[in-house]
């Protein structure tokens, strides 16, 4: 049975700008099937240097294509147009990192021999088809970095969208089509979450990724559990960022404004929720980083409902003794960059992931102090240090529990670099040369003589 689960809303304004209909269970089996038989003819057999080859297409597809992608993007979940753009110039950049290192990446590697003869090496073959479940807040980022890597190694992809990007689903579907790729190799599906369960048990997909919220990724990995299928998760982050000194005060307040808001209005699972300064910088931190955010513009939210969930969590923090500056209130999907202080350690606010332009402020009182702050969180994903002392950097970095650091910078970050966390940020990583390696067999091979 067909719905109208997927739906473009302009959250700027409420308006329904266009619907699609789910497939048919019918569907979703020929889907699978067509993905099974490409793997077994272009993904086993086929080159990694043929792969490759349509993945740098696919990286020049996205430089052409970048302001027809970047408006749907804007359309379907608010993201200024500017940060659309940066968007897709990201995803070029990973189709032509995995084009230009697939081939070393998944070369056969020696393995020295501690005694005998003969020899024994690592062969990296791909797994087969896999499905991947992407969130509404980066449509063709999260794409790109899940489908780049794992069509290189030669797994064919089902790629399930948010229901609220069906136009950029659709339109990525059109590019790799027209980058060269066999029927089959990216299959789009506009599925229920039923119908996840059902592509999950199948026998042929061997594995999933999904970049979303706790929710999802423990259903999906419960779903998964049961059917002994190799899961990635990449799920919600309150990421610190940890200021302990500065010698260039406007320059670290800007750089934790970027961290908390730059380019999709904080709704991004890596951006610096929670800031946390050492008290000698706190005061004249907070004066200015409130002056540089409230009253900045904004972007409206991905949905009113995002909105509202955001506000709650706000006027709960505020209910529960912590101070907040805003310019405004919400209007619909817009909510005002705002700061929230005196936030009590254990408070809900705290614990909590807040999806969107309001940053959280922290005041310790040693380097010791702002490690356990920043560890007290049932996430950990991505992490932030500024400081003068290198030495105290290198010693932070080490006691911080995330999957990545980042030190005197913010969003640090590239094709080249692993990209993931640990506790309840989820684990398994994407990007860089880890991320080619998750949904291969490492087979190994023994010749005696």
């Amino acid at each position: 049975m067909r719905t109208t689960q997927y739906a473009v809303v302009d959250p700027s304004n409420g308006e329904l700008m266009s619907e699609y209909m789910t497939h048919t269970d019918e569907e979703i089996v020929r889907a699978i099937g067509s993905a099974h038989e490409t793997f077994r003819s272009w993904g086993r057999h086929g080159s990694v240097e043929e792969r490759v080859a349509l993945l740098r297409t696919m990286s020049a597809l996205h430089t052409e294509r970048r302001d027809e992608l970047a408006a749907i993007i804007s359309r379907e979940m608010g993201k200024p147009l500017g940060s659309a753009l940066f968007e897709i110039d990201i995803c070029a950049s990973i189709f032509a990192y995995y084009a230009d290192h697939a081939v070393a990446l998944l070369a056969d590697q020696e393995l020295p021999l501690l005694g005998g003869d003969g020899s024994a090496l690592l062969r990296r073959e791909p797994l087969g088809v896999l499905l991947g479940i992407m969130p509404w807040n980066f449509p063709a980022y999260q794409v790109a970095r899940f489908a780049a890597p794992h069509l290189a190694a030669g797994n064919t992809v089902l790629l399930k969208h948010a229901p609220q990007c069906p136009e950029s689903a659709a339109f990525l579907q059109t590019m790799f089509k027209d980058a060269g790729f066999p029927d089959g190799a990216y299959v789009n599906v506009y599925a229920t979450n039923e119908q996840v369960e059902t592509i999950i048990a199948d026998r042929r997909v061997q594995g999933v990724s999904l970049t979303g919220s706790e929710r999802a990724g423990s259903a999906v990995a419960e779903i998964a559990g049961r059917h002994l299928k190799k899961v990635v998760l990449e799920l919600g982050g309150s990421d610190p960022v940890i200021i302990l000194s500065t010698d260039d005060m406007d320059a670290v307040v800007e750089d934790a404004a970027q961290a908390r808001v730059a380019g999709n209005a904080g709704q991004a699972c890596n951006a610096g929720k929670r800031i946390i300064v050492h008290a000698d910088i706190h005061d004249e931190f907070v004066e200015k980083f409130t002056a540089r955010m409230v009253g900045a513009p904004a972007a409206p939210l991905s949905s009113q409902a995002a909105a509202e969930r955001l506000e709650a969590q706000v006027n709960a923090a505020v209910a529960q003794g912590a101070h907040l500056a805003a310019s405004s209130k919400r209007d619909g999907a817009w909510y005002p960059t705002s700061v929230l202080t005196g936030i009590a350690a254990g408070s809900d606010a705290s614990q909590e992931e807040l999806f969107g332009p309001v940053a959280m402020i922290f005041r310790v009182a040693t380097e010791e102090e702002a490690v356990d702050v920043a560890n007290d969180t049932p996430y950990g994903l991505g992490s932030y240090i500024f400081t003068t002392d290198p030495d105290q950097a290198r010693r932070v970095a080490e006691q911080i529990d995330a999957g990545m650091v980042i030190i005197n910078g913010v969003f640090a970050t590239g094709a080249e670099l692993p990209f993931g966390g640990i506790k309840r940020s989820g684990y398994g990583r994407e990007l860089g040369p880890l991320g080619i390696e998750e949904f291969v067999n490492k087979k190994m091979i023994r010749t005696v003589r």
